[in-house]
């Protein structure tokens, strides 16, 4: 009966530590244990939580094969905002650093560009300055990226911004920049 007792204990630790999961178990008689071989399979593993680069757009979208991913520009789908703690205060207020990144990968970079990006963000604040030309609130929930200027394919617009909380920051609207027709003859 002493091993039916670690038995029972070496399973429940297994369990809890995850690296196992529990199917079934049953006892034939009061000293033997029945064990589905299910029960020692090594559990799932967790979700990864690296995305992508760059997502599949749904057939119809951008490309005319279905299916594929893109090499155009795509607008606000391009647009990333990366946002992480910054250094804090000295007064304590924390502060944030955020990164608003053109992940189109097109054929080059002038083709890539995207402009007039205009991001959520809520009634964003910040206790130190935040240089205007890189990101300002013009209205309640809308912020401009750049002075509205086209971001080429893999820039990053960098600042950092200090609150009392973190900002929900989401794009909103982005313009892909198409480059006029060569006109040379």
């Amino acid at each position: 009966m002493a091993s039916f007792s670690a038995l029972c204990a070496l399973v429940t630790l297994l369990a809890a530590a995850g690296s196992v999961s529990i199917a079934s178990a049953s006892v034939a008689d009061a000293g033997s244990l029945s064990l589905n071989s299910s029960l020692l399979a090594p559990a799932a593993p967790p979700p990864s939580s690296v995305l992508p680069r760059k997502v599949l757009r749904p057939a119809g979208v951008g490309a005319d094969v279905p299916h594929r991913v893109s090499l155009g520009c795509a607008g606000a789908d391009d647009i990333a905002i990366e946002q992480g703690p910054g250094t804090t205060l000295p007064s304590g207020i924390p502060s944030y650093t955020v990164e608003i990144i053109n992940r189109c990968s097109g054929a080059g970079r002038a083709a890539c560009a995207i402009s007039g990006i205009r991001v959520r963000c809520g009634w964003f604040s910040s206790v130190t300055l935040v240089d205007p030309s890189k990101f300002r609130r013009v209205a309640p929930n809308d912020c401009l990226v750049n002075d509205g200027k086209p971001l080429l394919a893999d820039d990053t617009i960098s600042f950092e911004y200090a609150n009392s909380f973190e900002y929900k920051l989401s794009v909103a609207k982005a313009t892909c920049v198409h480059p006029p027709a060569d006109t040379s003859d």
